[in-house]
């Protein structure tokens, strides 16, 4: 799913800044808080978004989740296929089929 050239490029933007030592786990959490309040600001009011807006927001949001991942040494491709895996479980598709409920008030 990610693409080895998109960390790749993500490292060396990092390096080519000297960035490295201000991206422990807390700042990059904190990073894709932010971020993340930046692209829902853009649905804020209700309005149609500027979609080149939300692209570069969402852009900066995915950023700093992929440097958090291989900051942690973590694969992000296999982190997001564990849980997809462990929400399968929790909302089986003929149950959750069409509805917004948690898996708790799925029908049994």
């Amino acid at each position: 799913m990610t693409d080895d050239a998109v960390l790749g490029a993500l490292r060396a933007f990092v390096a080519e800044r000297d960035w490295a030592k201000f991206h422990t786990p807390e700042n990059l959490a904190k990073s894709v808080a932010i971020e993340a309040a930046e692209l829902l600001e853009c649905f804020q009011w209700g309005e149609p978004a500027d979609a080149a807006e939300v692209r570069d927001e969402l852009a900066d949001v995915l950023t700093y989740c992929l440097l958090l991942a291989d900051r942690l040494g973590v694969d992000a491709d296999e982190i997001v296929l564990e849980k997809l895996e462990k929400t399968r479980a929790k909302y089986p598709a003929d149950k959750a089929r069409g509805t917004a409920v948690k898996y708790d008030r799925l029908p049994d």
